[in-house]
């Protein structure tokens, strides 16, 4: 009994001893757990507050940067209103200082049409001056004839009308004159409109010959490749060679139009080559346009240096060659403009030699004075002028240049070698039969313009030259004055185009004829 008693107060004893060691143990652990929270809670305290530093600077930075920009942008805004503000102030002070320009001009203007005014207000009393004065003059020459010839009333009225219509004659030829210097004033602006109606009046004629090229086919059958499925072969080769392909009921023949000749040989030679090879589609059309135009430019540039060798001059740059080598299928009136141009060249060249000039220089010159017919017509001016600013561009000489937009009087001539190439041009068109024309049709041509002229009163002769194109009439100094020759040259054209059909224009110059003879012995 003693023994269980002392067990179980042991065992009591030892269970108190393990409680109050677990309760040290625990309270070990949670007082080592404490400070690890509390170590834990430290740290994060800590880098709280490094985050909390960190996000005060970037914050501090950010709104400093923000600052700075929007106080640039101000600024900006600022300096630009500050030069619309100059710009608003010099556009002012500009319209105000043209506005008073423009009042001086005006206030001028006044003062000049107040004066004009009374010039012609002196000017109509003068005349009202004139007028009382003939009048009183032409009653005088009337009784005067009267007593003196013992003519009648009527008689010296007969001869007094006579006097007063050559009078009015002369009259007549200042204001023609007059007149005739206006309205070349006024041509420029007519010249477009005229031409417009004369193309159109024209166009049926004219189009038909100079602006289509025909190809013969083998069969019929290369019509419908031609023009494809749905049409697709015959867009892509207009598109490609920039031309209208024909295809109509003619058997065995298509027809190429365009104005540009160029265009109209290479689509020509490109329908050949798709026609040899047998494979016509958009691709072999691209490929063989490609290959046809620089077959067609090879030949441009080797008949360009043909010429140059032929008329023993050197240096012209390529793209004028090949310009010189379009020539060759180009025509004015059915003459070739690449014959032309060779000829022209060496009839200028003769007439240099013959005055000491630079022969190698007038025969480049009159090589090159046609070179614009054969440019793109998208240009604007003459042929003369478009020539002459693609020669520029292309380096040839000044003397030249002039020269060839000089030689149809587009710009007055003022070199010796510009009379040379338009003479030259002339004669080379005007040689009977250079333009096919018949001789015996030239002939009655040039005999029926001298015929009308003779048939004037107070011509002693007269040449028709350069083909036709210009009459030369020479007057008898003692039946014809000055004023007299324009109503005289006028005269003459209008029986002309009357009487006659021509191509072209034909130039009147009447001259008055004065001699002086005197014999030395």
């Amino acid at each position: 009994m003693n023994s269980t008693v002392i067990i179980i107060i042991a065992a009591v004893i030892f269970l108190l001893i393990g409680l109050g060691v677990g309760f040290l143990i625990r309270h070990s652990f949670a007082l080592a757990e404490m400070k690890a929270r509390k170590e834990r809670g430290d740290e994060i305290l800590g880098k709280a507050k490094e985050q909390s530093n960190e996000v005060k600077y970037n914050a501090r930075r950010e709104a400093k940067e923000y600052a700075r920009e929007e106080k640039d942008k101000v600024d900006s805004e600022v300096k630009k209103k500050r030069e619309e503000v100059d710009d608003l102030r010099t556009a002012l002070e500009k319209k105000e200082r043209l506005h008073l320009e423009d009042v001086d001009t005006h206030r001028e203007n006044i003062d000049k049409l107040k004066a004009k005014e009374g010039e012609i207000e002196e000017s109509r009393h003068q005349v009202e001056r004139e007028i009382g004065a003939y009048k009183m003059l032409q009653t005088e020459l009337t009784e005067e004839l009267s007593k003196v010839s013992e003519m009648t009333r009527d008689e010296a009225k007969e001869i007094l009308l006579e006097q007063m219509v050559e009078d009015a004659k002369v009259d007549f030829a200042k204001r023609l004159k007059l007149l005739d210097e206006q309205a070349k004033e006024d041509a420029e602006k007519n010249a477009k409109n005229i031409i417009g109606t004369a193309i159109q009046r024209y166009a049926g004629e004219y189009v038909g010959e100079k602006s289509i090229t025909t190809v013969e086919l083998p069969s019929d059958d290369l019509k419908g490749r031609l023009i494809g499925r749905e049409g697709r072969n015959i867009r892509a080769f207009e598109q490609i060679c920039g031309i209208d392909l024909i295809i109509d009921d003619t058997p065995e023949v298509v027809v190429i139009s365009s104005f540009n000749v160029v265009r109209r040989e290479i689509a020509k030679l490109t329908i050949e080559k798709l026609i040899a090879d047998g494979r016509i589609h958009p691709a072999k059309i691209e490929e063989f346009y490609e290959k046809s135009k620089s077959d067609f430019d090879k030949q441009l540039r080797d008949l360009g240096e043909k010429a140059q060798m032929e008329i023993g001059v050197h240096g012209i740059h390529p793209e004028v060659l090949k310009l010189v080598g379009a020539l060759n299928f180009r025509t004015s009136y059915t003459q070739n403009q690449y014959q032309h141009a060779l000829e022209a060249s060496f009839i200028a060249g003769s007439m240099a030699a013959e005055m000491g000039l630079n022969v190698k220089q007038a025969r480049r010159a009159a090589l090159l004075h046609d070179v614009g017919k054969v440019l793109d017509s998208s240009q604007e001016g003459s042929h003369a002028v478009v020539g002459a600013n693609f020669l520029k561009k292309y380096g040839e000489s000044p003397d030249i240049v002039h020269a060839v937009k000089a030689h149809h009087d587009d710009i007055k001539p003022e070199t010796v070698l510009a009379h040379i190439v338009a003479a030259s041009d002339a004669l080379s068109g005007a040689r009977p039969g250079a333009r096919k024309a018949m001789m015996e049709s030239y002939v009655s041509r040039l005999t029926d313009i001298e015929e009308i002229v003779n048939s004037f009163e107070g011509v002693s002769n007269c040449y028709a030259i350069s083909g036709g194109r210009e009459v030369r009439v020479i007057v008898e100094n003692s039946k014809v004055n000055d004023e007299q020759t324009v109503v005289l040259s006028r005269e003459i054209a209008q029986k002309i185009e009357s009487e006659m059909s021509y191509p072209g224009t034909i130039k009147i110059t009447v001259v008055r004829e004065t001699k002086a003879i005197e014999v030395a012995r």
